[in-house]
């Protein structure tokens, strides 16, 4: 009977689950997790049901995205406003380049500062739909490294800046997108966040890079638990991420499965953090989808608990 062609079969991966299976439960994990602003009164409903599931869970901060060509700024504000306010969560909130002046950048992290929010996440921002590229504003602040910047001006922010393991699709290589990286570091950002990867392997590697390259910030590995296995194919090919041939053999035949996917997402994310685990990996940032029973999941195999647990 022919092996089947699966990596579970694969010296490699077996490795990797006893390294992320058949160790004790990690006592020092922490974790962030990534919210949108949402558009209608249900969404509302639906984020907030989300937040208030996870806040017992103590993450370090929770962002709130920045839509494309700065699409939800109200809302963003808005979202993160609400945090601080009605919440024990510390927030963070993106903030883009995109369509508006430096002054008006700066008002907005002024109005941040002044409302006690101390944690931006600063990134250059997609352009607007309809448009295909990137242009900077003419009065603004051209790339996320000019951001970070200004930011600082403007207060002791803290600040997270996006980190990307398999390139930005916009890179012209490997190195440029590391040299980029280390500017906003150079510049005063804190803590890098990758964009989500499925590999750990690409992971790994890009780390190494990233020291060898002189960035001793942390970076925090974006996770992304597979709701919709068809939604996330067309994430990854906007961003440029590998969807690894055993996913799709793994998600195969659930798209009228629901509960069953859910189960199968769990495991991958919960398998992906606990072998980076293995590799002296302890903090995790997750994108939520503003739904919170992946997250709590994954959150629990990785001993993130309800202090009364």
């Amino acid at each position: 009977m022919k092996k089947p062609s699966n990596p579970l079969t694969s010296k490699q991966t077996d490795n990797q689950l006893e390294l992320a299976v058949a160790t004790p439960l990690p006592q020092d994990v922490q974790v962030s997790f990534e919210f949108f602003p949402p558009k209608t009164e249900q969404a509302e409903i639906d984020l907030w049901t989300a937040i208030k599931r996870l806040e017992p869970l103590q993450p370090a901060y929770v962002s709130v995205t920045y839509g494309a060509g700065g699409t939800t700024r109200e809302r963003t504000h808005a979202t993160v406003s609400r945090l601080r306010r009605e919440t024990s969560l510390e927030p963070a909130a993106h903030l883009t380049c995109i369509d508006a002046s430096r002054d008006e950048i700066d008002e907005i992290a002024r109005q941040y500062w002044d409302e006690g929010v101390r944690h931006i996440v600063a990134l250059r921002g997609d352009p607007a739909e309809g448009q295909q590229r990137y242009v900077p504003h003419p009065q603004g602040y051209a790339y996320a490294a000019d951001l970070v910047s200004g930011l600082k001006q403007v207060a002791d922010f803290e600040i997270s800046v996006a980190a990307y393991p398999e390139g930005h699709p916009e890179a012209s290589n490997p190195e440029a997108d590391l040299d980029n990286l280390k500017r906003k570091i150079d510049n005063g950002a804190t803590r890098a966040i990758t964009q989500f990867f499925f590999d750990t392997e690409i992971f790994l590697r890009f780390l190494d890079r990233a020291r060898a390259a002189g960035i001793e910030v942390p970076i925090i590995p974006g996770i992304l638990p597979v709701t919709n296995f068809a939604r996330v194919k067309d994430f990854a090919a906007m961003c440029g991420a590998t969807i690894p041939l055993w996913m799709a053999d793994l998600f195969e035949g659930l798209d009228n499965e629901p509960e069953t996917r859910k189960l199968v997402a769990a495991t991958v994310a919960a398998d992906q953090c606990r072998a980076l685990y293995a590799h002296g990996v302890n903090a995790f940032h997750f994108y939520t989808l503003n739904r919170a029973d992946l997250t709590y999941a994954i959150c629990h195999i990785l001993g993130v608990r309800k202090k009364n647990d």
